[in-house]
């Protein structure tokens, strides 16, 4: 805990500017990861093919989903039990160490270990956010605050691009993780004096058997649809049959152990509140779809498109611009009318209509449709991320809140760790078959087709012979694009989930507020200002300015 709650005799007081002021440390936060994501996507192409891992590069996004994915119960459970302000910060600095390994790295799977421990601390900052704005804002008011997290996005969305593209093509690609030293520093500072939350104590046995189980069935999950899309190895390999068995004994078991646990990580009771499947199943089927498709976009528009890595960086500012806008008009409109089933059921249908768009990609596609297509993905994502979170949080008791926003999120990373190698081995699968084929008929022997397969990127790309260059370009575009069909059906999926979840009237009151750990609303006005010997008659309580944690 800070030194300024320290001094506090009482409860937390929230009122509006302790709000803002707490709200600063979680943008600065998210700033670090969401700039980070921006950088690294357009810079991945030339990471891969001057670290030789082009026929590898799903597992640099599957290593940070995995980890990810692994850590979010975890933090969201911790949270619950010891309270999130030294976890929030754990995670800062676990982030910010883990940039230093990847900006130093001169191997590809050292690259890929080190991207992993990233994904260990930027799993921190997702949830712990998301957390504590439901700590402090009640749910009707929260929406208010989707404006303020949309602009960090937007921001990153911005500068990343450029960034990333800056580096690639005037640096070098290392110092996409050099940016997220001083940004890392500057954002643990401002946590480390803003951030003012009550630390607690555990006063049950914490649940740690459920937690190695639920990591090993994760890993196992992750392995065995790896194994099995790879083609050295197939479905019907052993290893991949190891893992599969591996994952129905760990989920046997920690369903097992979770009756039993004192304090479950993940609680069963969860899944029997039927507004918290719906939206859970929500988020996966939008995961499986959401980043597998994001993922390799970036990668497309540079090879495919033959645009440079700052350029195919700004092309993804359409798609930033209609997630943030309808983002931002989603949190106005909720808190305004209290209502939220619309904005999913939208927002997947023009999800849907996106991808079907997308399917005709081509390297002949006009910039301005591609930058069409990725304005309306971006829309319909932007309707529903947010809107799942917030809906999950305020069909469940108070003091579930992190635990129930960390399991949403843990089956929806699930749902994109899939997506991505899935649908990443499918596209990573018909792209080398294409290169390897492409260079042997302009004369390559088998082994050069092989090397040059792998260690292509757009610099290479650009020196080769226009003929050469052509073909290349031609089979990023035919791998990728019908990659977008399959995952339509995933999105119907949404769609018809969306059309069903159950409308509940949104809390009027914080998560803190709620469990006693806080004061809000005017109370919290009347109480500051006698703290600070402020007579009440000299500030009456119809001057003082609207308040996000009213109720």
């Amino acid at each position: 805990m800070s030194s300024t709650t320290q001094k506090e005799t009482g409860p937390l007081l929230l009122t509006q500017k302790r709000i803002w002021i707490i709200f600063s440390a979680l943008i600065a936060g998210m700033l670090l990861a969401s700039l980070d994501q921006t950088i690294v996507s357009t810079a991945m192409p030339t990471i891969v093919g001057q670290l030789g891992g082009v026929e590898h590069q799903t597992w640099i996004t599957t290593a940070y989903l995995l980890a990810t994915t692994i850590v979010m119960p975890i933090y969201g459970k911790l949270g619950d039990v010891f309270g999130r302000r030294n976890l929030f910060l754990f995670a800062i600095a676990l982030f910010t160490v883990a940039s230093i390994g990847c900006a130093f790295a001169t191997d590809f799977w050292a690259f890929v270990i080190f991207r992993a421990i990233q994904g260990l601390g930027g799993g921190g900052l997702m949830i712990l956010s998301q957390a504590i704005i439901a700590d402090i804002v009640p749910a009707s008011e929260r929406g208010k605050y989707m404006g303020p997290l949309g602009g960090i996005f937007g921001l990153s969305a911005v500068a990343g691009p450029l960034l990333g593209g800056f580096f690639v093509d005037n640096l070098t690609w290392n110092w996409a993780f050099y940016i997220n030293i001083p940004i890392g520093i500057a954002a643990f500072a401002v946590a480390w004096f803003t951030l003012t939350l009550p630390s607690k104590k555990a006063t049950r046995r914490i649940d740690y058997l459920g937690i190695v189980l639920l990591s090993i069935a994760t890993t196992c999950l992750i392995f065995f649809t790896d194994f099995g899309a790879d083609p050295a190895e197939g479905w019907g390999a052993p290893m991949t049959w190891a893992f599969g068995t591996g994952l129905v004994l760990a989920v046997t078991a920690f369903i097992m152990v979770e009756r039993r646990a004192e304090d479950p990580i993940i609680p069963l009771s969860l899944f029997r509140n039927k507004v918290f499947i719906n939206a859970t199943a929500i988020g996966f089927t939008l995961g499986l779809g959401m980043f597998a498709a994001l993922a390799f976009v970036p990668t497309f528009l540079q090879m495919s498109s033959g645009t440079s890595a700052a350029v195919s960086g700004l092309l993804m500012l359409p798609m930033m611009v209609g997630l943030m806008g309808m983002s931002i008009y989603s949190g106005i409109a909720i808190s305004r009318t209290g209502k939220y089933k619309p904005y999913p059921i939208v927002g997947t249908i023009l999800t849907i209509a996106a991808l079907l768009w997308m399917t005709t990609l081509t390297a002949d596609t006009p910039i301005w449709v591609i930058c069409a297509q990725l304005f309306l993905f971006g829309a319909g994502l932007g309707l529903i991320m947010q809107v799942i979170v917030l809906v999950v949080q305020n069909a469940v008791s108070p003091d579930m809140i992190g635990t129930a926003t960390s399991t949403n999120n843990y089956f929806r990373e699930v749902g994109a760790s899939l997506g991505v190698t899935v649908f990443g081995a499918i596209f990573t699968s018909r792209l080398s078959e294409s290169l390897n084929e492409t260079f042997t008929g302009f004369g390559s022997t088998a082994a050069e087709a092989g090397e040059a397969s792998a260690t292509i990127d757009p610099q290479t790309l650009a020196q080769l012979p226009e003929p050469v260059r052509d073909a290349i370009v031609a089979d990023y575009a035919g791998a990728l694009a019908p990659v977008f069909w399959y995952l339509v059906p995933f999105l119907v999926i949404a769609l018809v989930l969306a059309l069903t979840l159950k409308h509940i009237p949104l809390s009027e009151t914080s998560g803190m507020v709620a469990r006693g750990e806080a004061i809000g609303g005017e109370e919290a006005e009347l109480l500051q200002r006698e703290r600070a010997g402020v007579p009440a008659a000299a500030t009456p309580v119809n001057e003082t300015p609207p308040r996000p944690d009213a109720g």
